[in-house]
């Protein structure tokens, strides 16, 4: 039966890199994001490119009946899911009361709410199938609270914790869980003046490729870069208070008062 890794939000960004890094290495692919127009051309890229099998499916994980259509399918195929990657993601910015409260509630189906059916699903698949692994994709932002990123930085809270309970559950069904927590991310997408063209930002190519290296030394958290690797330390030494205050001035680079 042949095996493949299935990817969320894979049509840009870290999940496109991720995409790209295992074809690489020969790994078959399911790649599952919002637009079918991008999956179909980066498929037949990468098949062209690697030879190796990319299936797509656009879908909507954040809405509920997508997502269990989508899940339905695959407990239906006779294809072998051993790497599942949850990548897709959205993030809100700004005063937390000043957000439309529908932008909340499709952060939270997305983030928290899809992640953690995946990994229901497959996880238990996995467990069947004697072995597997899951990648979860949280941030650095899940290690502190995120004034004016408020619920962007507790769902990635959410899945940090949720990953690492996962890793104790499912370690003697053979199912391996995996936490990747990136700073951030360069992408011609996002301005943020005080990170542009800073050296200490890496690429989503420079992650992915750290990541697929990690993954192969089944680590429990993954934190690309050593300068995140320290800041996430360090956080953990300082007082609560203090922690806010810094974490909110931060996140203003992203959406100023």
């Amino acid at each position: 039966m042949t095996r493949y890794t299935l990817i969320t939000g894979a049509s840009s960004g870290l999940g496109l890199a991720l995409a790209e890094a295992l074809a690489r290495r020969g790994r078959h692919l399911l790649l599952v994001a919002r637009q079918r127009e991008p999956l179909e051309a980066i498929a037949l890229e990468l098949t062209q490119r690697f030879g190796v099998e990319v299936l797509f499916r656009a879908c909507d994980l954040g809405e509920p009946l997508r997502l269990s259509g989508f899940l339905l399918e695959l407990e239906e195929s006779d294809r072998r899911i051993d790497l599942l990657i949850n990548c897709a993601g959205i993030r809100s910015y700004g005063s937390f009361l000043a957000q439309d409260w529908g932008v909340e509630q499709d952060l939270i189906e997305l983030n928290v709410l899809a992640l953690t059916r995946l990994c229901h699903v497959l996880g238990n698949a996995m467990a069947v199938q004697g072995g597997g692994q899951i990648l979860n994709v949280a941030s650095l932002a899940a290690f502190q609270p995120g004034p004016w990123m408020a619920s962007y930085s507790a769902s990635k809270a959410y899945v940090m914790h949720l990953s690492e309970a996962l890793r104790e559950e499912l370690k003697r069904s053979g199912v391996k869980v995996s936490v990747l927590c990136p700073g951030p991310v360069r992408s011609p997408l996002r301005n943020i003046p005080r990170l542009s063209g800073s050296s200490r930002v890496l690429s989503p190519e420079e992650v992915a490729l750290y990541t697929v290296r990690a993954l192969d030394r089944n680590r429990a958290i993954i934190i690309p870069g050593r300068r995140n690797r320290w800041l996430a330390r360090a956080v953990r030494l300082g007082s609560r208070w203090l922690v806010r205050k810094i974490s909110g001035y931060i996140n203003t680079a992203y959406c100023p008062r």
